[in-house]
């Protein structure tokens, strides 16, 4: 599946594919992508069922991996430096794992390469008990969505992807139906190809937010038999979310990294 994107800086060197997280899209990278495009080719991707890629029934990590690569082919990019974001830092490790010869380095964004307890159930109620054809506002969503998930900056979020449709209607653009069907596969760790390398040996820089519980530190066995030369960078204060909490720090890391 060939996969929407926005390319900043196009035809300079040293191109970095940046990947959303669960329920988000390219844009929401924007001024991140910005600011790296200043002296290297940025190239933000839309996942299936996000954004404006196609939406799908399926929704694994091999099938997602097999989107960039489709994408990477079709823009004529033989090999970049991958960043993804939560779900799209498991896709990114995925492709990293699969066809390390794609990958110069590896920046993965407050996720582990393990298996996670759902945690999106309040949201996922929330979201499917929003009833977009009688809605009439932003406001009114959020005010709904607050009820579920306490959190108004991660309904906020969640509402970066409410629009309006053809005939006026309030519509969300990432496919509700196919996430909740496909949460258990989303929840699940990249899987290994046993024809294909166990590990990925190249540089991977790890990011995490210090009031973040997606990596923990009995994580670190998963990270050092997947990716050996893994070094992890804790962001203080911030969360999930750590690249919009804390952006500008956020980008100077992943520079360095990149730079080094």
């Amino acid at each position: 599946m060939q996969l929407n994107t926005h390319e900043y800086n196009a035809g300079q060197k040293n191109p970095l594919v940046v990947l959303h997280g669960l329920f988000g899209a390219q844009d929401n990278w924007r001024s991140q992508a910005l600011v790296w495009a200043k002296d290297r080719h940025v190239i933000t991707m839309d996942l299936r069922n996000h954004g404006m890629s196609a939406h799908s029934p399926v929704m694994d990590y091999v099938s997602m991996c097999a989107d960039v690569l489709d994408t990477l082919a079709l823009l004529n990019l033989a090999k970049v430096d991958l960043l993804g974001h939560s779900m799209g830092g498991k896709v990114a490790m995925q492709l990293a794992l699969n066809f390390p010869h794609k990958v110069n380095s590896l920046i993965i964004a407050d996720i582990a390469p393990v298996v996670y307890e759902a945690r999106h159930q309040s949201i996922l109620d929330g979201l499917n008990s929003l009833d977009l054809s009688t809605l009439t506002s932003r406001k009114q969503a959020l005010d709904w969505l607050v009820k579920y998930e306490p959190d108004e900056r991660v309904c906020q979020f969640l509402l970066k992807s409410l629009y309006k449709n053809e005939v006026g209607q309030f519509a969300l653009r990432y496919n509700l139906s196919a996430i909740e069907q496909n949460y258990q596969l989303i929840s699940a760790a990249p899987s290994v190809n046993a024809k294909a390398p166990a590990m990925y040996a190249g540089p991977t820089l790890v990011l995490k937010g210090s009031n973040s519980a997606y990596i923990l530190p009995h994580h670190k066995a998963s990270f050092d038999r997947f990716f050996p030369n893994a070094q992890l960078k804790i962001m203080t204060d911030c969360g999930h979310w750590l690249h919009a909490e804390k952006p500008e720090l956020f980008c100077r890391l992943v520079s360095r990294f990149l730079t080094q």
